[in-house]
């Protein structure tokens, strides 16, 4: 009896996790799959560079903004209902996505998407800490590294097919199918659970962070077009420092914050945060500007862009995996710092090639990428749920995951800008060098705007009288130094994470009693 009972508990428990991998699938599918699209989706709505840019920001911005509030209702409301009514508006969301017919109400839909997704990860990664314990755990959070890293491998090829032969919107019908089949498993196997402490969800906090967080990607959206001197830029990011000051001064005062900002004492804590961030220039960043660019500037189509990017997805089917089993003999931080270096190399190496479809040259670089940041891509998980009780694993997941994913939507508005920014002034450089007159700076700015999301066609409509093989140059070599950029900045990240994961661990569960007890 006991036997049959331990067996239904088994299959329970591998239920429970089979859903919350069908939702880790479905994210990556809503995150790389409109890069692939985008091109097909700005021919059908129409849109502006700005707009464009927000097709992939809405998403995850609303996400990462969301996702510490959604660890805390996980917390107080309970993990299964809040994954259950997160998993049910996500699909509702993709329906209404396949049928939009304006980009403002696409863009609409895709922030009520990444607000749905916020709901169910946090929830889900947060169930997951309540079924699993110990080595299960660890194989568990590997699994759903793995889930994330078959979406990200398949993702570009899946939307690639579906765009080619169904069209883009097939492609918000195939996540709203696989979003069902997790709310159906979830709502059958996933068992209710929460925190008996709960005392309500942090608003003042979540308002005042997701307020900041808006207002500084948009400020950052703005640059490209208008400058980081435009008043309206140096406006926005003021007004979002000031928010994230008053952000600071609530989570310091209220009893129960949604950030326990006592945390950040903790050099453990600071290095999973460093950690999570570590991704979004590393890696994620490539995964839109890639396609963007083997799509709309060196003529790829859909489907052969998700074949390429492939390569740069392919480890994670295995490594992660591989990664949790390695760590009986090397720590995580070991692990974790190694592939942020072997990462960083990659970029470094791709960097040397202006034609990133050439697979001949390129296919090597982008399969050492994807085999650094496979290496840390199953552990930071379950590191980010161990550095706190197991009653706040909400919570944990919620501020692992927001440095995750916050910090991927304005790596991309920063890293858009930036390559716009670059492009304009290396084009202004071969200009000068061929004795061709420069246009004006509003032109210049428009044109760079246009060709770093993809669209070469409007850039040279902008300026009609330079050459379109100079604009395309100047393109190449701002992506080339962007690449470089990113490869020091990872290098630097993957030193910190070595030296800050491998130090002793020590109690956390002190610091998160609420402020009374504490005292």
């Amino acid at each position: 009896m006991n036997t049959h009972s331990d067996s239904r508990n088994l299959l329970a428990r591998i239920l429970v996790l089979a859903a919350v991998c069908l939702a880790a699938l479905v994210m990556p599918l809503s995150f790389t799959g409109p890069a692939i699209a985008l091109t097909a989706i700005h021919q059908t709505l129409g849109g502006s560079a700005v707009e464009l840019g927000w097709v992939t920001n809405a998403f995850m911005l609303s996400f990462g903004s969301s996702l510490m509030a959604a660890g805390t209702l996980a917390d107080t409301y309970g993990r299964k209902r809040l994954f259950l009514v997160g998993m049910a508006l996500f699909a509702l969301a993709a329906l209404a996505l396949a049928g939009a017919t304006s980009m403002p109400a696409f863009i609409a839909l895709r922030a009520v998407q990444g607000l749905a997704a916020s709901l169910a990860f946090a929830s889900g990664m947060a169930a997951l800490a309540q079924t699993f314990t110990g080595p299960t755990q660890t194989r568990a959070f590997s699994l759903i590294g793995t889930t994330f890293g078959v979406g990200l491998a398949f993702g570009p090829l899946l939307s690639g097919y579906l765009i080619a032969h169904h069209g883009w919107r097939a492609l918000f019908l195939c996540t709203a199918i696989i979003a069902s089949l997790a709310l159906l498993v979830g709502s059958r196997f996933m068992r209710e659970s929460r925190d008996p402490d709960a005392v309500g969800l942090d608003w003042p906090g979540a308002i005042s962070f997701t307020g900041a967080l808006t207002l500084f990607t948009y400020a950052v959206l703005q640059v490209p077009m208008l400058g980081w001197g435009d008043r309206l830029v140096v406006g926005l990011l003021v007004i979002a420092a000031l928010t994230f000051a008053v952000f600071v001064w609530v989570e310091l005062h209220v009893t129960r914050p949604m950030l326990d900002l006592q945390l950040f004492r903790f050099p453990r804590f600071v290095g999973v945060q460093f950690l999570a961030a570590a991704p979004a220039y590393a890696y994620v960043v490539l995964l839109i500007l890639l396609p963007i660019r083997m799509v709309g500037v060196e003529g790829h189509t859909a489907l052969e862009a998700g074949r390429m990017m492939i390569a740069l997805s392919a480890p994670l089917l295995i490594v992660p995996m591989l990664a949790a089993f390695a760590t009986r003999w090397f720590s995580a931080g070991t692990l974790s710092g190694c592939g942020l270096l072997v990462s960083a190399l990659g970029l470094f190496w791709l960097g040397h090639y202006p034609v990133v479809g050439d697979l001949a040259h390129t296919l090597l670089p982008m399969l050492l990428i994807g085999l650094g940041i496979s290496l840390p891509w199953g552990l930071m998980d379950g590191l980010a749920v161990s550095v706190v009780p197991p009653e706040r694993a909400g919570m944990a997941a919620g501020i692992f995951s927001t440095t995750r994913v916050a910090g991927e939507g304005v790596a991309l508005g920063l890293v858009g800008a930036l390559l716009a920014v670059l492009t304009q002034g290396k084009l202004v450089a071969l200009l000068n060098a061929q004795g061709i007159a420069v246009p004006a700076p509003a032109a210049l700015a428009s044109a760079a705007s246009q060709i770093a999301m993809g669209n070469p066609a409007q850039a040279m409509r902008a300026l009609p009288t330079v050459p379109a093989a100079l604009l395309t140059q100047a393109y190449a070599g701002a992506f080339q130094s962007l690449l470089y950029l990113l490869s020091g900045i990872t290098v630097l990240t993957g030193l910190i994470v070595f030296r800050v994961l491998n130090q002793p661990a020590h109690p956390l569960s002190g610091s998160l009693k609420p402020r009374e007890a504490r005292a």
